[in-house]
């Protein structure tokens, strides 16, 4: 009933098994029909500056994204733009992350639980969305995987420095990346509470601990000054809670079927808090701010999927006894119904309409419907960055409301002149393409600058075309005395 492959009287490792299928899961529709959402063009165009200009940037906005940003831009110098550049390295980082957990499962609770945990993460729903997000959510997951892997390590004996070296350094890079990933710490603490590390594992954690906590520091008080641009995230409600229970609910339910004895190493003692605690620290601050979004804590899926394998693992070691023959197709029949059930969720996250929007669409209508001469506006300004990743769409243009440029200004949306001056260059048009969000996904305007903007158009212009399409709008104003 042994699944392990050998070559001579060497085991081949079951990891790359689940590389490749997390890959292969990665690629199936990545490029989602050429579309690109407001996330991910803000990487988009952002990556596509010089270094320098970055820098500038992060100044004023998305510091917390900075380093995520200078990654990008490099692999953009190196392979040029496009929708695979921009989503690769999220499928090859959770690729790294089902390979951690492939391991981490195998030396905790057998071969069996380690593959079908490898497997389960990537048909996880969540993990499937972030898989091909142009963002640094996987690269968070597949650092936490590893820094969680290097604390088994250690745990499992293989005490040396050069690992706790190891495990700093990435739970540092996972900080810059995002700085809320330090929440994984608390759980690897937890985890060293339930194994009852020795003391002298204890002082090296700290020490590891500590040193990436400070590292990260700077960029978590800097990045404060910017929290306007969370703003936007809703206080948090129990209907938003319903997520968290059922994941936690399906975690105790794997960590019951673990029957490893208490104050020992096991999947429950580094799974469940790994997918626990997070979650409440990331609820109990969403208390204090609205923080709550389900891709800060995409990590803690890692021990989701480590305590499904578990289970399966469980399983099959339960079948094998009385029906030994069958016992290993239980692993591939589980997968291929699972993968049978979750297929229209799969092939729905991998369309255009997956995302709230598409600033690629749009771009396709305004170059349709624009005349010589026209005007545009962007209602609210971060609309914008349909012009910054579509520039050819725009050319002709006038952005009258515009008084500084993305890039000179060191903003992801520009910087727009006064009520006044933009009153005035709109009355001054004979024709203006307004771009904003569809009915379904628009928010009330708030802004006094869009508010004169929406007044004008109603007040002076009236509408000769109107196009919704993926969650964009672009509406065609003429004025009244032409």
């Amino acid at each position: 009933m042994n699944p392990l492959i050998t070559i001579g009287r060497r085991p081949l490792p079951m990891w790359p098994i689940s590389a490749l299928w997390t890959v292969a899961l990665g690629l199936w529709g990545l490029p989602r029909q050429h579309s690109l959402w407001r996330d991910e063009a803000a990487t988009w165009q952002v990556a596509q500056r010089p270094t320098a200009e970055i820098w500038h940037m992060v100044g004023h906005v998305d510091a917390v994204h900075g380093l995520y940003y200078l990654l990008m831009h490099g692999l953009f110098e190196c392979f040029g733009p496009g929708v695979t550049t921009l989503r690769l390295p999220s499928v090859l980082a959770m690729a790294v992350a089902a390979a951690c957990v492939t391991v981490i499962g195998h030396r905790l609770a057998g071969v069996w639980a380690g593959l079908g945990g490898g497997l389960a993460l990537g048909l996880l729903p969540a993990v499937q969305f972030y898989l091909q997000e142009g963002r640094s959510y996987a690269l968070v997951a597949a650092g936490a995987a590893i820094s969680t892997l290097l604390l088994v390590t250690v745990l499992k004996g293989r005490d040396r420095k050069a690992r706790w070296a190891a495990y700093g350094g990435t739970v540092l890079l996972c900080g810059l990346l995002n700085w809320l990933s330090l929440m994984i710490l608390p759980a690897h603490g937890v985890t060293l509470v339930w194994a009852r590390a020795r003391y002298g594992v204890w002082i090296r954690w700290a020490v590891a601990s500590v040193v990436a906590v400070a590292g990260v520091l700077p960029l978590i008080l800097f990045s404060r000054s910017q929290s306007d641009q969370i703003s936007w995230i809703p206080p948090l409600t129990w209907h938003m809670l319903i997520g968290p229970a059922i994941l936690l609910a399906i975690g105790a339910l794997g960590a019951l079927l673990d029957r490893s004895r208490k104050g020992r190493l096991s999947v429950t003692s580094v799974g469940l808090p790994l997918l626990v605690v997070p979650q409440l620290i990331l609820i109990g601050l969403s208390l204090v701010q609205p923080l709550f979004l389900d891709r800060y804590v995409l990590f803690s899926l890692l021990g989701l999927a480590l305590l499904i394998g578990t289970a399966l693992g469980t399983a099959i070691r339960a079948a094998a006894p009385r029906f030994p023959r069958a016992a290993p197709w239980i692993l591939p029949l589980t997968v291929a119904v699972a993968m049978t059930a979750l297929l229209p969720q799969s092939l729905a996250k991998r369309s255009a309409a997956s995302r709230v929007d598409d600033v690629l669409a749009v771009a396709a209508d305004v170059r349709r419907l624009k005349e010589p001469g026209d005007a545009v506006l962007f209602v609210p300004a971060a609309r914008r960055d349909t012009k910054s990743v579509s520039p050819h769409a725009f050319a002709g243009l006038g952005d009258i409301a515009l008084a500084e440029s993305p890039r000179k200004s060191g903003t992801l949306k520009g910087v727009e002149a006064g009520p006044a001056r933009i009153r005035a260059a709109m009355l001054a048009q004979r024709r203006i393409l307004l771009v904003t969000d569809a009915g379904k996904v628009a928010r009330p305007v708030s802004a006094k600058r869009d508010q004169m903007k929406t007044w004008v158009l109603k007040e002076y212009f009236t509408p000769v075309a109107d196009e919704q399409v993926r969650g964009r709008r672009v509406t065609v104003y003429r004025r009244n005395d032409t």
